[in-house]
C-alpha cells in the first residue's frame, strides 16, 4: 500500500505537469480538497480543483515540480519539492492579478496528501509565498520597513 500511495501522488504531479485537468480531478475523491496554504484558499469539486493548476500553468507555462523527497506513512504522503518556472503570464492571487515579470522562480514547497481508497481526499500545499514573490521581484523595499 505504501508504494501504491507514493505512485498515486507521483501520478498526480505528472498529470498536473502535463496540464491534464480531467486526470487531476480524477485523482481526487468526490469530496476531495486542495488547499493552497500560502493564500488560504480551498479548492474542491470538478470546477474548483483545476483552478490553481490552470492558474500556475498560465502564469508559468514551463512550470515544473522538482520532487526532492517523498515520505509515506500509511495513507499520508509528504513531499518536499521545488516549484520552478518562468513568470510569463498573469498570476491570479486573492489580492488581484500579478502581471508577468519575466523572472524565474525556484521555490521550496512541502505538500501533504491524505489518501482514501487510492484517491486524494486532502491535499495541503505549503509553497513558500515569500520566496516566490521575492524571486518574482514584487516584495518591495523591505529596508524601508525597518528602522535603523
Amino acid at each position: 500500500m505504501t508504494q501504491d500511495n507514493e505512485q498515486i501522488v507521483r501520478n498526480a504531479y505528472r498529470v498536473a505537469e502535463v496540464k491534464d485537468l480531467a486526470g487531476w480531478v480524477d485523482a481526487f475523491t468526490p469530496d476531495g480538497t486542495f488547499t493552497d496554504m500560502s493564500i488560504g484558499v480551498v479548492f474542491s469539486g470538478p470546477d474548483g480543483l483545476p483552478e490553481q493548476v490552470e492558474n500556475y500553468a498560465r502564469a508559468f507555462p514551463d512550470m515544473h515540480r522538482e520532487l526532492e523527497r517523498v515520505y509515506v506513512t500509511g495513507d499520508v504522503v509528504v513531499v518536499q519539492l521545488r516549484l520552478q518556472g518562468t513568470h510569463q503570464g498573469p498570476l491570479h492571487l486573492p489580492q488581484g492579478e500579478l502581471k508577468p515579470t519575466g523572472n524565474r522562480m525556484d521555490a521550496p514547497c512541502c505538500d501533504v496528501f491524505e489518501l482514501v481508497d487510492g484517491k486524494i481526499k486532502r491535499f495541503d500545499c505549503y509553497p513558500s509565498g515569500t520566496v516566490i514573490m521575492g524571486q518574482l521581484g514584487v516584495l518591495g523595499d523591505l529596508d524601508a520597513a525597518f528602522e535603523s
